[in-house]
C-alpha cells in the first residue's frame, strides 16, 4: 500500500486524541479506526470475534510475533489480516511468500493484536519459535538429569522465563504455578484469587527442565539438587516496578513443580484507607490497635489479606514515640520506622525465640506473623501480659474460632480471657468491573435463605468488557468480620464456653458475620452472590444465651 508523504504526514498530524473519544470504551481504538475511515481501511474489533485455530496454524508463529499481525478471516481465497500500522506492507509480502495466500490488510488496535496473540499463541511464542528453529530443543537436559546444564542460561531461556514473569506481572497475578505432567507442562496465574490456565505453545513441555533450572538459577538455589523441596527468593524490575517473588520448588512425579509468590512491592499503598473497611468496623479496629498491651489477631485462610490488613494497622500507628517489632516469615514488605526480623528455622532462629530476644528490646508493639505452636502461642500471650500490645495472624474459620484454636494450642483460658482485646477474620472477595455490571432483579427462589435484598432491590452480577478482560471482575474486596472482647466474652472464655456459645453471644450483641458482610457489599453493587457463597459458609443463628452472676 503507499500513499503520498504530505497526506501520510497530514493524517498523522490529525490523529485523534483520548478528550475526543466519545466513551471509556472506545479510548483504546479511536486513533486506529480514525485512520481506517481515513484511509478506507477496513477496521476489525476483536472485542467478541472469534478467530479459527485452523486459519492460525497456516501462518508461521515467528512472523505473526514478529510484525504484530493476527489472521482474522478467509473468504473466497483472500485472508484477512490485521496489523496496527497502516503505513507498512513489508509484513503483507513476506506472509504471502510464506504461505502462499492472497493477504488483505486490516486495521485493528495494537494493544488487542497483542493479547489475542497471547490469548490464540501462548505467551513466548516466538521464542519458543526460535528455540525450536535453532534446534536448541535437542540438546536441552532432561528432566531426570542431575547435570548442572547450560542451557538454562542460554538467551532464548532467559528471555522465555522473563517474558512468562512480565506477563504474570502485567496480568495483575498474585502467584505463578508451573506443573510438570506426563506429557506436557501446564502453567497457570492466579488472578484475583482465581487460579486460571495461561495460554502457551504446546511446544514448551521440551523446554520444562531449562525453565526450572533457570529459574533456580535466579532465586539462587542449588540447581544439581532435583530431590528435595527448595525455597527462594527473586528481586525484579519489570517496566519500572519493583517485584519481590518467593519461588517454592517441589519435585513431584513428572518433575519439579515451581510455584511463585509475587509482590509488587512498588505498588503496595499500605494505608488503612485503601484496606476499605466499613466506618463501624474501622472506628472499632483504629481503638483495638491503639490499646497500650494485649493481643489482637486477624484471622483467615492462606491468601485473605491478613498481612496487608496488618501492614496497614502498623502504619497507622507507627510514630517517632513508638517502638515497633515486627517478626516474620517472609519479610513481605519493607517498612520504614519498623524493625523487621527474618525468621531462620534451620539456624534455630523461630517465632518464639525470636520474640524472646524481642521483649529486651523494649517494644511498645510486637508483630508476629503467625501462631503456629503451642511455643509461640505461650510466648505471645506473655509477651501480652508484660505490658505489650502484640498483633497476630491465625489459621480459623471465623472469629470466635481464635478462641478454642488458642487452647487447643495450651493456653488456659483464663489467660485467653485475660489477654485477647479483639480478632477480626477476613475474606477477599472479586470486585465486579463497574463498566460493564448489569443489574438484575432475581426472585426470593433464586437467592439464599440468609439474603434478605428486599422486594424490588436491584443488585448486580458481571458481565465482561474489554477493560476487564472479558472476566466481569476487575480487583478484589474485603469482608470483615470483628469480634471486640467485653466483660461478658471473657466471662464465657474463663466458663470454657463453646464456640457456638460464643458466637451466639456475640451475634446478640450485634456482631456482623463475614457473610452478612458479604451481602452488604452485593447491596452497594461491588461484588455478586455467588462470589459470597464462594468464599463464606452459612451463618447458623442460633438463640442467644443467658450469662448468669456468680
Amino acid at each position: 500500500m503507499s500513499i503520498e508523504a504530505g497526506k501520510k504526514s497530514a493524517l498523522l498530524e490529525s490523529a485523534v486524541s483520548v478528550a475526543d473519544c466519545g466513551g471509556d470504551a472506545e479510548v483504546e481504538d479511536c486513533h486506529p479506526r480514525r485512520l481506517a475511515e481515513e484511509l478506507h481501511m477496513e477496521y476489525v474489533d476483536f472485542h467478541n470475534l472469534t478467530i479459527d485455530r485452523e486459519l492460525l496454524a497456516l501462518f508461521p508463529t515467528n512472523a505473526l510475533y514478529r510484525h504484530g499481525v493476527l489472521p482474522v478471516s478467509a473468504a473466497g481465497g483472500v485472508v484477512r489480516v490485521a496489523g496496527s500500522d497502516p503505513y507498512a506492507s513489508d509484513w503483507v509480502d513476506e506472509l504471502s511468500v510464506l504461505t502462499g495466500l492472497h493477504i488483505e490488510p486490516v486495521l485493528a488496535e495494537q494493544g488487542q493484536i497483542e493479547q489475542r496473540l497471547k490469548e490464540m499463541l501462548g505467551v513466548g511464542g516466538a521464542t519458543v519459535g526460535d528455540l525450536l528453529a535453532s534446534g536448541d530443543s535437542e540438546n536441552l537436559p532432561s528432566d531426570s538429569s542431575d547435570e548442572v546444564d547450560e542451557d538454562s542460561q542460554s538467551s532464548s531461556v532467559i528471555k522465555l522465563v522473563n517474558e512468562l514473569l512480565t506477563e504474570a506481572v502485567a496480568t495483575g497475578a498474585s502467584d505463578v504455578h508451573i506443573e510438570p505432567e506426563e506429557d506436557g507442562l501446564i502453567i497457570r496465574f492466579r488472578v484475583d484469587g482465581m487460579l486460571r490456565i495461561q495460554p502457551m505453545p504446546a511446544e514448551i513441555r521440551r523446554f520444562r527442565a531449562a525453565i526450572v533450572s533457570r529459574l533456580k538459577i535466579m532465586a539462587k538455589l542449588n540447581i544439581a539438587e532435583k530431590r528435595l523441596p527448595q525455597d527462594g527468593r527473586i528481586k525484579l524490575s519489570i517496566h519500572g516496578r519493583d517485584v519481590d517473588v518467593r519461588v517454592s520448588v517441589i519435585p513431584m512425579l513428572h518433575g519439579e513443580g515451581v510455584v511463585m509468590r509475587l509482590l509488587d512491592t512498588s505498588r503496595a499503598m499500605l494505608e488503612l484507607d485503601r484496606v476499605d473497611m466499613p466506618a463501624a468496623q474501622r472506628s472499632e479496629w483504629d481503638r483495638l490497635i491503639r490499646k497500650p498491651h494485649g493481643m489482637v489477631l486477624v484471622t483467615g485462610p492462606t491468601g485473605s489479606g491478613k498481612t496487608t490488613t496488618l501492614y496497614s494497622s502498623l502504619a497507622s500507628v507507627r510514630s517517632a514515640s513508638t517502638k515497633i517489632v515486627t517478626i516474620e516469615d517472609p519479610v513481605e514488605y519493607n517498612l520504614r520506622g519498623i524493625c523487621q526480623i527474618q525468621v531462620r528455622s534451620q539456624i534455630g532462629l523461630t517465632f518464639a525465640s525470636s520474640l524472646r530476644s524481642v521483649l529486651r528490646h523494649d517494644p511498645d508493639v510486637v508483630l508476629i506473623g503467625e501462631i503456629r505452636d503451642s511455643e509461640t502461642a505461650i510466648s505471645a500471650v506473655q509477651a501480652s501480659l508484660t505490658g505489650h500490645l502484640v498483633l497476630s495472624t491465625l489459621h480459623t474459620n471465623d472469629a470466635c474460632g481464635a478462641v478454642s484454636r488458642l487452647v487447643d494450642m495450651g493456653i488456659e483460658p483464663y489467660l485467653v480471657a485475660s489477654v485477647l482485646q479483639g480478632v477480626l477474620a477476613q475474606r477477599l472477595v472479586r470486585q465486579l468491573c463497574m463498566s460493564c455490571r448489569v443489574p438484575v432483579e432475581l426472585e426470593e427462589s433464586q437467592l439464599p435463605p440468609d439474603f434478605a435484598a428486599g422486594a424490588g432491590r436491584t443488585i448486580y452480577e458481571a458481565s465482561g468488557c474489554r477493560k476487564c478482560h472479558g472476566a466481569g471482575f476487575s480487583g478484589r474486596t474485603a469482608l470483615f468480620e470483628l469480634l471486640t472482647v467485653d466483660a461478658n466474652i471473657r466471662e464465657l472464655f474463663t466458663r470454657g464456653a463453646s464456640t457456638g456459645a460464643l458466637l451466639d453471644y456475640a451475634l446478640s450483641a450485634g456482631l456482623q458475620t463475614l457473610r452478612q458482610s458479604g451481602w452488604q457489599r452485593v447491596l452497594e453493587g461491588v461484588t455478586t452472590v455467588d462470589e459470597v457463597v464462594r468464599v463464606c459458609v452459612d451463618d447458623v443463628v442460633r438463640p442467644a444465651p443467658t450469662i448468669e452472676a456468680d
